[in-house]
């Protein structure tokens, strides 16, 4: 974990400081003091080692939202799965924040990231229809609900770009909170249960 995170920073670091498109496999393999060899141990190109998607991190994202209480709505369930991976100790806000916005001004690191992003919904989607008791096949409301989420989380982080003052997990908070005032769970499904409301002022809620 140590070498993958050392790989990650310094691929971050020299994106931001010579432009995406002047940083190589090399350049980043001596700045985290490894061969390249070793780089590719941990990622498939340049461009994942500076988006840094972590395969860790999406199983423990689906794990979470699996362990959820089975009477939570899906949009409380993902909003919680969210925030505690956001919480946990070796996530660094201030850096993800950086690391979104870079790939926000990059198109081919948009693409890759677009890629990653369309896997972990799939799997996202997969669990929200079991807890449903839904056919994904059938019923687009898993995939529906997976994508808003998906998209509020976005905005989230886009929003701490303009205002670097606000925290990302209270921005996340306060964008599921409006998914939640307009979301009803269709009739039949088995996921239905209570939405506590949450007032803006209050922040991130308890789950």
């Amino acid at each position: 974990m140590a070498t993958r995170r050392s790989i990650a920073d310094a691929a971050l670091r020299l994106a931001l400081e010579h432009g995406v498109d002047h940083v190589t496999v090399d350049q980043i393999a001596a700045a985290a003091d490894v061969s390249p060899r070793t780089f590719f141990n941990y990622f498939a190109s340049r461009d994942d080692a500076i988006i840094d998607v972590d395969p860790d991190a999406t199983s423990r994202l689906v794990e979470s939202l699996e362990s959820r209480p089975r009477d939570e709505p899906p949009l409380v369930a993902l909003r919680c799965a969210a925030l505690e991976q956001l919480a946990a100790k070796d996530v660094d806000l201030d850096a993800l924040t950086v690391r979104m916005a870079l790939v926000e001004s990059h198109p081919g690191l948009q693409a890759r990231h677009a890629g990653h992003f369309a896997a972990l919904e799939a799997a996202l989607t997969e669990v929200v229809a079991r807890r449903c008791g839904l056919d994904p096949a059938v019923d687009h409301y898993p995939a529906v609900i997976v994508a808003a989420a998906a998209a509020s989380f976005r905005v989230a982080f886009q929003r701490a770009l303009i205002d670097p003052g606000v925290r990302v997990d209270e921005l996340v908070a306060h964008v599921f909170d409006l998914l939640e005032a307009g979301f009803p769970t269709p009739a039949g499904a088995t996921c239905s249960g209570p939405i506590p409301p949450v007032p803006p002022e209050q922040g991130v809620a308890p789950c």
